[in-house]
């Protein structure tokens, strides 16, 4: 646990101020304290505190009007407010100006630790993951890395640990999540980054001619090889090689690899001689490679040779919360190169982009935003240059007062038991809205159920499936 961090309280309640002094102080923090809003700031204008606990209505400016001046002055500060059960609208006003969590009052003081310990955790990875970010986008540009999401700053930190091990990798996730990506930024992060990476499509080269590609070949193995050729697999010597699309490899090829691995070694194609090769390989897949083995088509002894560290990448839908940032992104790299003014984008288009499935990833999105800048004509991306099928289901299967920044606030996981009724079923929930959606798809497709998968961005399948369930 780390310890030092800076912990400013203010509460014009002496008592209330004196008990979080003393508990912050125990628990190994430096702790200021302040009276009222407008001394705190004074406070922060003389120094950087990681983190501050302020309480939402005193005397003078009130807390959410101090979470507001914090965030300005000192935008990376966490914010903690306090508040009583009566008044949490206040707690929800003073987290859309940028408070991180609120506690209400009365609290449980191990709850309350808890909180605190999390958000300077949060902090600290947050600050870690935008140097790893920097760093990569620096030297490599790397921009489908972007996010700040739990899931991303898991990667990042698991880039960092494995970068330098000598291990195989098997990367798995959807097409467009950015598998090359991470397999670059492991080689370059690595002690290996001064030599070769080599990447290699599997399913792009044709079965008859796999295995010359990969490991060379002697003049006269076959009918035009006229002259002596060296490999993939040599050329990646001492730096890495990355096998995408490692279901597509035939089986023979398969036992030729599974050699490669266990001996280092490896002879061209119609060669006598062993060639040692120092190679690092880490291999990637869109398909779940242990029902390939299931079903014969993968060797179930080069999975495990292959699949010494896992990395999965998460859909972009599983990391929602990435999307705004790699929008802006994409939209200062197209605005750049297709030489439009565009400022941002519209929050109305932000909603809608939040609340696309992606079924292609990454890629997709990024496809989205520069078609977005080639058509918008003035200096802000409206919901008319996103493409029709995005603004339609938005606007037909979300109810008309959604309200986005409402949804999310309220997910509010220390006080669920307060927010949600005491018979309240999640599952039961779910299952509804979801039934809800399909019946309102299935409206909007005129029936045609591969139109209503593709609406709520699910194969056939899945929705068959979900039809089923639900006896549509």
């Amino acid at each position: 646990m780390a310890k030092e961090e800076k912990l400013l309280i203010v509460d014009d309640e002496k008592s209330m101020r004196d008990f979080l002094e003393i508990m912050f102080k125990k628990e190994g923090y430096k702790v200021a304290t302040s009276t009222s809003a407008e001394d705190g700031l004074a406070l922060c204008d003389k120094g950087t505190f990681d983190l501050i606990i302020t309480d939402i209505k005193m005397g003078g400016m009130d807390g959410v009007s101090f979470v507001e001046k914090v965030k300005e002055v000192c935008p990376e500060t966490t914010v903690i407010v306090i508040t009583a059960y009566a008044s949490i609208d206040n707690a929800v006003k003073a987290m859309k100006v940028g408070a991180y969590d609120y506690i209400s009052k009365p609290f449980n003081v191990d709850e309350v630790k808890l909180i605190v310990r999390k958000a300077l955790d949060m902090r600290q990875l947050e600050k870690e993951n935008i140097v790893l970010k920097k760093e990569l986008k620096q030297k490599y540009g790397f921009a489908n890395l972007i996010g700040i999401s739990s899931k991303m700053v898991d990667i990042y930190n698991l880039i960092k640990r494995v970068a330098s091990t000598k291990s195989n990798i098997l990367i798995t996730g959807e097409s467009g999540t950015g598998k090359e990506l991470v397999a670059r930024a492991i080689h370059y992060e690595g002690d290996r980054k001064g030599a070769t990476f080599i990447a290699v499509n599997c399913g792009a080269i044709p079965e008859n001619l796999i295995e010359s590609e990969m490991f060379g070949h002697q003049k006269g193995a076959f009918t035009g090889a006229i002259a002596n050729k060296s490999g993939l697999f040599e050329a990646a010597n001492s730096g890495t090689i990355f096998l995408d699309e490692i279901t597509e490899l035939p089986l023979h090829t398969q036992v030729k690899l599974l050699r490669v691995i266990q001996e280092r070694s490896f002879r061209r194609v119609g060669g006598i001689d062993d060639i040692s090769v120092d190679v690092r390989i880490i291999a990637a897949s869109n398909r779940d490679i242990e029902d390939e083995v299931k079903e014969g088509r993968f060797r179930e002894d080069l999975f495990y040779r292959l699949n010494v560290i896992p990395i999965y990448i998460p859909a972009l839908r599983e990391r929602r919360e990435d999307v705004p940032m790699l929008a802006d992104h994409f939209l200062e790299k197209y605005r750049k190169e297709l030489g439009k003014d565009i400022k941002k984008i519209s929050e109305e288009a932000v909603k809608i982009l939040l609340h696309y499935n992606y079924p292609g990833n990454v890629r997709e999105l990024e496809n989205i935003i520069e078609r977005a800048v080639a058509l918008e004509a003035s200096d802000i991306i409206l919901p008319e240059s996103l493409p029709e099928n995005l603004r339609y289901s938005i606007t037909e299967i979300l109810p008309s007062d959604f309200n986005l920044e409402k949804k999310r606030l309220t997910r509010l996981p220390f006080h669920i038991t307060e927010i949600l009724p005491s018979d309240f079923n999640l599952e039961k929930t779910i299952e509804s809205y979801e039934k809800e959606m399909f019946l309102k798809a299935l409206k909007m497709s005129g029936g045609v159920k591969t139109k209503a998968a593709k609406l709520l961005g699910l194969s056939f399948r899945s929705l068959r499936y979900k039809f089923e369930k639900y006896g549509l």
